[in-house]
């Protein structure tokens, strides 16, 4: 999986970068066919603002948005936004092939 780190008018320290990276490789706990990972960091008037784009296999791109006082609250915001819709498309996927076969059954 790859983990692409985009910095739009700040420049971020290698803690960040680091937590970034160590934050989202826990994301593939919970859905393994993510691809790549591109997270972009926009500090604009004391603001910061993170968004992380998931590409996964077989699906449409996963994004989540965060606006925060600091960038490693807005990564923590979006990682669990991100956990929520990972696993609720794995969900998804999973129970589609159970619901035909219960539904067809007599009672």
């Amino acid at each position: 999986m790859q983990i692409k780190i985009t910095e739009r008018h700040t420049e971020v320290t290698e803690a960040v970068r680091q937590y970034v990276r160590k934050k989202s490789d826990k994301l593939t706990r919970f859905y393994n066919r993510i691809q790549a990972i591109e997270v972009i960091l926009d500090g604009t008037k004391g603001r910061s603002k993170v968004e992380m784009i998931a590409r996964v296999e077989g699906a449409d791109d996963f994004v989540a948005h965060a606006t925060e006082p600091d960038f490693l609250a807005g990564v923590d915001v979006v990682v669990d936004k991100l956990e929520r819709q990972l696993t609720k498309h794995k969900e998804k996927f999973r129970n589609r092939k159970h619901t035909a076969r219960s539904q067809n059954k007599p009672v």
